[in-house]
């Protein structure tokens, strides 16, 4: 038994509400169970209720066991005053306000039906990857339609804090936002916080005024990255070597370390020298670039806007001084598919939000259009059952895998809640 399942219990009147009465044999009339309020203090606030002939608003607090107040520590925080009644599974102890008056205590077990409890134990299986997955494939598709669209904007709340962040540290300039996530995403997720840091160690002032030369800007950041550090005998890279430190001294920019990127069980094409220097074609090749994320509206439009590719000398080189076969580096779909899901949703999400504008419809319909994302996540939810056709089903499937079957919180989800009201 957990406190979770009080609060389900208690939020939806999951219990015989005639005849209920105090451990004092108070007659107790609910009128209203309160505001769940899943923050520190009481559970529910504002409910009221009638105990005895007397009518009470106030606070509910819910526990196992009334004993728990005082392992909680509830006598000593003025946030509990207000509690007009403790609702509890098993009463076993007497609980007293500050001014040793008995808070009045309700004790669910007796009233609280068998079969309700049977579920509920059966829905909290310890040995499953999910609590419901073997019901999973038998939720109502009206409901779990919902229920995703509710998830993916959770999601994109998390996702949009840090976005929030550096809008601070940036002075509110967009365009800056904008390349420090699109660093962290040519990282990939070995390198995108080294990538992060490169972008932030960079003013995006800098950036504006050198992208007019790719070769600047691939000298900025394969600097930062510790890959211009060494001495060695390409011509391509005695040039980067060169803009690099005087692109240093003219900007005054300071050099700090940043941990060394990563080259081990990459495929080449995702080597940080060419994710570098492509996302450096970007800034050459692309202007105003917020301006034009923010109004893309379809995947094919986003595909044409990252149509970029590496400079020439890594069409045949992976790393310095080592030739390769030649052949053209380009973003692919996936990979811009990924920047899609992870950049430009998000940022499209923030601004909006920012100024006060709706545009929920919008980014699902640019994520309908996107294939499903491949993980072990997804295969799992796909193997009970769960049909995943696009990148919006699979970015809500993610969130209520790591944020509510991960947390056990099946009383807070749709899923979970619908499952107890049917069995």
């Amino acid at each position: 038994m957990k406190e979770d399942f009080l609060h389900y219990i208690w939020k939806f009147k999951k219990f015989n509400a005639s005849n209920l009465t105090t451990s004092n044999d108070e007659e107790i009339t609910i009128i209203n169970v309160g505001q769940y309020l899943e923050l520190a203090g009481p559970d529910f606030f504002n409910a009221q209720i009638t105990i005895g002939t007397q009518k009470w608003a106030g606070n509910v607090e819910i526990h196992i066991k009334s004993s728990d107040w005082y392992a909680h520590h509830h006598e000593i925080d003025s946030g509990y005053e207000n509690v007009i009644l403790h609702v509890v599974w098993e009463n076993d102890a007497a609980v007293f306000r500050s001014d040793n008056t008995e808070i009045p205590v309700l004790e669910l077990k007796n009233h609280v039906s068998h079969d309700i409890v049977l579920n509920y134990q059966s829905l909290i299986n310890p040995k499953s990857w999910i609590f419901c997955e073997k019901q999973l494939e038998h939720i109502d598709k009206f409901i779990l339609k919902n229920w995703q669209e509710r998830l993916f904007f959770e999601r994109l709340e998390r996702k949009s804090k840090p976005i929030f962040e550096l809008l601070q540290q940036t002075n509110s300039d967009w365009e800056a936002v904008l390349f420090i996530l699109l660093a962290r995403n040519f990282g990939l997720n070995t390198n995108g916080e080294i990538f992060m840091k490169i972008a932030q160690s960079i003013p995006f002032s800098i950036i504006r005024k050198e992208s007019f030369e790719v070769e600047n800007l691939e000298a900025l950041l394969l600097g930062m990255a510790g890959l211009l550090e060494v001495e060695k005998e390409d011509n391509y890279y005695k040039n980067l070597n060169f803009r690099y430190f005087y692109l240093l001294h003219k900007h005054q920019i300071d050099k700090v370390f940043i941990a060394p990127v990563q080259f081990f069980k990459h495929r080449p094409d995702n080597f940080p020298t060419i994710r570098l220097s492509q996302f450096a074609n970007l800034y050459h090749t692309q202007q105003n670039l917020f301006s034009k994320i923010n109004s893309l509206t379809t995947a094919n439009s986003s595909y044409d806007l990252f149509q970029v590719a590496t400079s020439d000398y890594w069409q045949d080189h992976y790393q310095f001084d080592k030739q390769s076969p030649n052949k053209k580096k380009i973003l692919s779909k996936s990979f811009i598919d990924l920047i899609i899901i992870n950049t430009i949703i998000p940022l499209q999400f923030a601004y909006a939000k920012s100024i006060g504008k709706e545009i929920a419809e919008d980014l699902i319909l640019l994520l309908d259009d996107i294939k499903p994302e491949k993980n072990a996540i997804i295969d799992k939810f796909s193997s009970f059952g769960i049909a995943v056709n696009n990148a919006f089903e699979t970015q809500s499937l993610l969130q209520l895998k790591n944020e509510y079957c991960n947390k056990s919180r099946c009383l807070e989800c749709a899923i979970g809640v619908e499952l107890l009201k049917s069995e």
